[in-house]
């Protein structure tokens, strides 16, 4: 077994499947950890007990040993018993580990930057991106105050800065000017005595057509080091400076963009200090109208009043993602990619307080149960459980709501959700969502998820606190973890009728939109479509009203939905109403939501309105071909060889090789396939199961998908999420009686 070591952040390790290996407690990693520091030479064993104690007990070397031996065995799995260890071996006086080079991130690391300096900039920017998304955290992060990991923490964090830079380098060598501006300026902002990083800024500002801006900026550099540090701007700032006032033709942006990137667009005016929301110019007062002239002279009185090292810039920056978040598109996606940057820098400060403010600060609501970034969200729960962790006793319980809400809202899509046939809603999942192969669709008791958990504890301290703003964030993790088994749209209606009443009386805005989702939804899978459409007429005058661009996707899907449920109207109208709104998903910024989507909800809606369903509705999907459905071409993609099923290919393949008539290999893909998550999909994906497990005759997964939908029973397949259906889960339960009863 191949494993991969990550110490860019908590110290972990993975099989050659990807899948995480138990390392055990704090010290069977702090073992591993100061053997990977060791750079696969040997560390005798009277240091690794003088490193793991500060005051070694009796019995401290026989302790070593033993961790030692529990992770040769989570480390090596398959070796026999008294056979010589290959990975953690045993030489002379202690311990190496053999890790070859490729397998631990930080020794990736090193050489990637080390030879990108040689490499031509687009070449380099490419890798460097890489590199940095290899980041999860400060590196070592369990042991921030282990004194020997310290020089390696030091050297990790100097060159990840270093990279930093050398990205921003390479993104000015390829014209990518306004693109370079958002990271640098919130890398000067949280490490302002980095005069490299100051000097690129300003280069980037003038190259971006903000020549103003870019001396602002050499102004604030000279500032912060003479009153701070008592010493002079280098030469190469002062050369810089000297070159933008007289307009040094070698200044000049280079005109030609990066091979296959779109030439970026002209960046107007200054932007707003650690954000990416670009504000209007400075020159046309006439044009940008009071409010942006109101906004100009507000960022500019921030960035002149408060220090660029200012920890208070960590919490302005994360409400100016907040509000970037709900502009929808771009915006959506800049939010993401820069709230674990800012998150990253909270923690580096080493003060849970202000962290765990920057983490619960985000209180965007979240309608869609599938997470657009499974790793950054995992990152996210790992952050804020480690500020909970550190909080101080008593107190904060604000502090901890908002942590906890983070993490309910955040392990969607990235805890296990399953519950146990008929289990009740204390009941929590064992095994995690993707399992696969027979083991997979039997699932056994086991305590609270702990996003559930989390979830639970949020909004009972909201409440205690009376807190309206907190316990609609709380409320939102609530029904992010409401997916407990099937049937449960009555409950998650009534979490959206509290979040409407609350955010009303309090002026929770985009908490009222999202009360009218949830209920969108819940009153779809109920088939009290007079009652949604409702609420979809009430988020589309909120958002409106408020410039809340996102909101009009959901209800667009929701009006193909009711269309293609109520079944007014031809196949081809409601075909059609969701291709247009398909066409609304690019450029939304919402992967999680729109990769697949378009091609099972066409497939569902053949399912329902042909019963049973014709055997030309699927055609074969071949797993090797993975093409992006263009929304604007008219071909029928539930018969495109080309077709991509996104995440749902598990569950539509089986039935596209049942209706080739290739049973044998039906039946394998059916046991293959993961345990439908327990999500807005969860009954759509089940009744898809259960059609073909009668298609190739598996009583035991018609069984179980009975079982799993029969509370479901009054509800529409599907429509609970807002998006489709493929019609009544009664239907489905009495194709499954009939066929158990047959013996199929």
């Amino acid at each position: 077994m191949r494993v991969v070591f990550g110490v860019l952040g908590p110290v972990v390790a993975w099989d050659d499947t990807g899948d995480p290996i138990a390392l055990r407690g704090p010290r069977h990693r702090a073992v591993l950890a100061r053997l990977i520091i060791a750079r696969r030479r040997v560390v005798p064993v009277i240091r690794l007990v003088e490193d793991l104690w500060v005051e070694p007990p009796q019995g401290a070397v026989s302790a070593v040993r033993t961790f030692v031996a529990a992770l040769r065995r989570a480390l090596e799995p398959a070796r026999p018993p008294r056979a010589p260890a290959r990975l953690l071996v045993t030489e002379g006086p202690g311990y190496a580990l053999r890790a070859e080079p490729d397998t631990v991130d930080a020794w990736r690391f090193e050489r990637v930057v080390a030879a990108a300096a040689a490499l031509p900039p687009q070449d380099a920017l490419v890798r460097l991106e890489e590199a940095l998304g290899w980041w999860r955290g400060p590196g070592y992060a369990d042991f921030a105050d282990a004194d020997w990991a310290t020089a390696e923490r030091a050297k990790l964090a100097e060159l990840r800065l270093h990279a930093v830079e050398r990205q921003a380098e390479a993104r000015l060598a390829l014209g990518l000017a306004a693109a370079a501006v958002p990271d640098l300026d919130a890398h000067v902002a949280e490490h302002p005595w980095r005069e490299d990083a100051w000097r690129l800024l300003a280069l980037a500002l003038y190259r971006a057509g903000r020549q103003g801006d870019a001396l602002a900026v050499l102004r604030r550099a000279r500032t912060l080091l003479v009153e701070q540090l008592g010493v002079d701007p280098g030469p190469a700032l002062r050369r810089l400076e000297a070159d933008i006032l007289h307009q040094a033709e070698h200044l000049d942006p280079v005109p030609a963009t990066a091979p296959g990137r779109a030439k970026p667009a002209p960046t107007a005016g200054p932007e707003s200090p650690g954000s990416d929301v670009p504000s209007l110019d400075w020159s046309g007062p006439e044009s940008a109208g009071a409010a942006a002239q109101v906004w100009v002279r507000a960022a500019a009185a921030y960035d002149r009043t408060v220090a660029s090292g200012a920890r208070a810039r960590l919490e302005s920056t994360v409400g100016l993602l907040r509000s970037l978040a709900v502009t929808g598109g771009d915006g959506l996606r800049q939010a993401r990619e820069h709230r674990m940057a800012t998150v990253t820098a909270a923690e580096e400060t080493g003060d849970p307080e202000l962290t765990a403010r920057v983490i619960g600060a985000y209180d965007v609501p979240a309608i869609w149960t599938r997470s657009d970034d499974p790793e950054q969200a995992a990152q996210l729960v790992a952050a804020a459980e480690r500020t909970l962790s550190a909080l101080p006793p008593g107190g904060h319980e604000a502090a901890r709501a908002r942590l906890l809400a983070t993490i309910a809202l955040e392990a969607r899509g990235t805890l296990p959700r399953s519950l146990p046939v008929g289990a009740a809603d204390d009941d929590a999942p064992e095994l995690k969502d993707g399992a696969r192969g027979p083991e997979a669709w039997h699932i056994r008791t086991a305590p609270v998820a702990r996003g559930l958990q989390a979830a639970r504890q949020a909004v009972v301290i909201a409440r205690s606190l009376d807190d309206p703003a907190l316990l609609a964030f709380a409320l939102n993790g609530l029904f992010m973890q409401a997916f407990h088994r099937a049937g449960l749209a009555p409950r998650r209606d009534e979490i959206g009728a509290e979040l409407i009443a609350l955010s009303a009386r309090h002026g929770l805005v985009t908490y009222e939109v999202l009360g009218h989702l949830i209920r969108i939804q819940a009153r779809s899978a109920l088939a009290d479509f007079a009652t949604a459409d409702q609420h979809a007429e009430a988020a589309d005058r909120l958002a409106e009203r408020h410039e809340l661009p996102l909101v009009g996707v959901f209800t667009q899907w929701y009006r193909a939905l009711r269309l293609a449920a109520t079944g007014k109207g031809p196949y081809a109208e409601a075909e059609l109403a969701y291709r247009k709104a398909a066409a609304r998903l690019e450029g939304a910024g919402m992967a999680g939501l729109e990769h697949g989507l378009l091609p099972l909800a066409l497939l569902c809606l053949r399912l329902s309105r042909s019963w049973p369903a014709p055997t030309d509705v699927m055609t074969e999907v071949r797993a090797d071909v993975r093409t992006e459905v263009r929304t604007d071409v008219r071909a029928d993609v539930t018969t495109d060889v080309r077709t991509d099923w996104g995440p749902y290919e598990p569950w539509a393949r089986p039935l596209v090789l049942l209706a080739e008539g290739r049973r044998d290999e039906a039946a394998a893909a059916l046991r293959e396939a993961p345990v439908p998550p327990r999500d807005l999909l969860f009954e759509a994906l089940w009744c898809l199961v259960g059609r073909a497990a009668i298609g190739v005759g598996d009583r035991e997964l018609m069984e179980r998908a009975r079982a799993e939908l029969a509370p479901a029973a009054s509800e529409l397949a599907g429509a609970g999420s807002g998006l489709l259906t493929i019609g009544p889960v009664a239907r489905h339960l009495d194709e499954l009686d009939a066929a158990l009863r047959d013996g199929r």
